[in-house]
């Protein structure tokens, strides 16, 4: 037979329904992570979660009239529930590699659902802050081991004309779980009491549970039952499901090879190191270290603290954030559609372009309207907020898809786990340190026009003083 011919039209819509509904269930593991990134600044918004777990911001902010706008959120150990998800994440990524490589990508993504149905189950009933963070710690590990997996699992199933596609499903699926956590936290925030938060932070053990069961049914990818399977004709017959076709042999036989030079190394992480590997590892720092620093997780995790920054109010800033993450829903579909066509390059080009603009313009209406304690007419705050929304849709359809399709691409078997291991832990760093510093920032690096204008009427009258 014709190498490529499809075995029937028939039972290939059956094999590619096979591959999809494969890949969406490992995609759940992008859920988790952005129902995550969107409940946590939507729960630290709510006034009885301040109350209970913060007392100090919610009397700084309810209290203090003199408090400037920028620094009414500023608290470290507010920022730690944030972030420490990211330090345990980036910890735990690590050992998710040898998971990974020495079991398979399934376990790897059972443990990760299984770990993060824990963390939100023990945030639900969180009676202080030991047992909030800790909940948190737990859901970082699951997060740590999914987007390890997920990735990989997702670019070794999907067929190669398609797998820009596929493999975005994982930044789509965290769309979705930021929208669906925007949507939680608007419902629960009109709860009296503590119940309200609570619903919030326990919703997580949804995605969770459907990621942990589905799991169980999750078949393993072609390549790691080579890696972990030496019967060569169960691997042979999963490449012939995925691919849809009969005649394989040549893509069995190269996965093989790598398989056998893979065996061979004893330290992949080592093994990056070396010359020949040196421009992966180096793609494995950047990109998704560029993704983070673009600030679109400081939107993710503050989105309603910034848009109380503006003057929204409680309910308003909520459906802010819950707009956000339908317009990064919607431009990562349509990513999918573009990427295999126009490819990786044109998007990254045309979504940074979109973002540098758009932050710029940002930056300079705050700079003039919102000020140390001003008042932002609702012209101008609107206009914030949509020009976020552009911002978004521009992450969302470039550096935000592609800084987790790129890495999973580029890695050789031997080194595979390894790479996707540093890709990840970078990422997690950079969100960590973005996340804990970003509210103090806020406040110590606030732009004030009144207080620039301040500072040259004061040197001005200096140099009057002077005869200059």
């Amino acid at each position: 037979m014709v190498a490529g011919t499809a075995i029937s039209s028939e039972s290939g819509r059956q094999n590619g329904t096979f591959v999809i509904l494969s890949c969406m269930m490992a995609a759940m593991g992008g859920v988790i992570y952005g129902y995550d990134n969107g409940i946590s600044g939507g729960v630290t918004s709510m006034v009885p979660f301040l109350k209970k777990f913060f007392p100090e911001v919610y009397s700084k902010m309810m209290n203090d009239k003199n408090i400037s706008n920028y620094c009414k959120f500023d608290s470290q150990l507010l920022t730690l529930f944030t972030s420490s998800l990211y330090i345990a994440g980036l910890v735990a990524s690590f050992f998710a590699s040898t998971v990974t490589k020495s079991f398979g990508r399934k376990p790897s993504i059972l443990i990760g659902g299984a770990s993060f149905l824990t963390g939100a189950a023990l945030g639900g009933i969180a009676l202080n802050i030991y047992m909030l963070i800790i909940g948190r710690v737990l859901l970082g590990i699951g997060i740590g081991f999914t987007n390890q997996s997920a990735p990989l699992y997702l670019s070794e199933m999907a067929p190669s004309r398609y797998r820009g596609a596929l493999n975005m499903g994982f930044q789509l699926t965290a769309g979705i779980g930021v929208t669906f956590a925007g949507l939680v936290n608007f419902g629960t925030e009109k709860i009296e009491g503590n119940l309200g938060w609570r619903i919030s932070l326990s919703m997580a053990a949804v995605p969770a549970l459907i990621l942990t069961i589905g799991a169980f049914f999750l078949p393993e990818t072609p390549t790691s039952l080579i890696q972990n399977d030496k019967n060569h004709l169960k691997a042979m017959l999963m490449l012939q499901r995925v691919r849809g076709v009969t005649d394989v042999q040549e893509e069995l036989e190269s996965l093989i090879k790598a398989n056998a030079i893979s065996k061979t190394i004893k330290n992949p992480f080592k093994k990056i190191l070396e010359r020949k590997y040196r421009p992966q590892l180096v793609m494995a720092i950047v990109i998704p270290f560029s993704q983070q620093i673009t600030g679109i997780n400081v939107t993710t995790f503050y989105a309603p603290i910034l848009c109380r920054t503006i003057g929204f109010g409680e309910s308003a800033s909520l459906i802010s954030a819950l707009i956000m993450g339908l317009v990064g829903t919607g431009a990562t579909f349509i990513s999918m559609l573009m990427v295999d066509k126009f490819g990786r390059r044109a998007l990254y080009m045309i979504g940074g372009v979109q973002m540098i603009i758009t932050q710029m313009i940002i930056g300079g209406i705050m700079a003039a309207q919102v000020g140390d304690q001003n008042v932002v007419s609702d012209g101008y705050a609107y206009s914030i907020l949509v020009l976020i929304c552009v911002y978004v849709a521009g992450f969302s359809w470039s550096w935000g898809p592609l800084g987790w399709l790129v890495p999973s691409e580029i890695f050789p078997m031997e080194i595979r786990s390894a790479g996707q291991s540093i890709s990840v832990a970078v990422n997690f760093l950079t969100t960590f340190t973005i996340a804990q510093s970003f509210l103090s920032m806020l406040c110590h690096f606030k732009s004030d026009v009144s207080d620039m204008e301040g500072t040259l009427v004061l040197e001005e009258d200096c140099w009057r003083e002077r005869g200059e």
